[in-house]
């Protein structure tokens, strides 16, 4: 999980109803400059591009308990998430602009990504839980 130390987390999500493989493509060439980019204005803390459905699986549930274990492809998804960075900025708004510097992430197809702020343990009502949120917290940062 990406440190808190100042400002908020994000997360651009990069939507797709394949996901294939791009390689040495224009495509390929603009999302690496954004991506350094991101890096040289310090706000990127993750990113990663996610493998095809077929190599997932999903687990379901009813009323709390699994009960099924369905290995991919998911057929009836119209949209999977093919990939994603996590950002940390001042603001919504700063976040929303870095967003719409994304080049498009899929060539000669319409596709969207997504910006979702994360949850911060502040957002939550005091509880037991949220004290164990935090130590873990704390647990994972030490191991960095």
């Amino acid at each position: 999980m990406p440190t808190r130390s100042s400002g908020t987390l994000f997360t651009i999500v990069d939507f797709n109803r394949l996901v294939r493989r791009i390689s040495g493509s224009k495509n390929q060439n603009a999302m690496g400059k954004y991506n350094e980019e991101l890096m040289k204005a310090g706000v990127l803390l993750d990113l990663s591009g996610l493998q095809a459905s077929s190599k997932g699986a999903r687990i379901k549930y009813s009323n709390g308990k699994r009960v099924a274990v369905v290995d991919g492809p998911f057929a009836e998804s119209k949209e999977l998430i093919a990939g994603y960075w996590i950002i940390q900025v001042k603001s919504r708004e700063e976040a929303l602009e870095w967003a719409k510097r994304a080049p498009a992430p899929h060539e000669n197809q319409d596709c969207e990504i997504e910006l979702r702020q994360f949850f911060e343990l502040d957002d939550f009502a005091p509880s037991e839980a949220i004290d164990r949120h935090r130590e873990l917290g704390k647990q994972l940062g030490a191991k960095k």
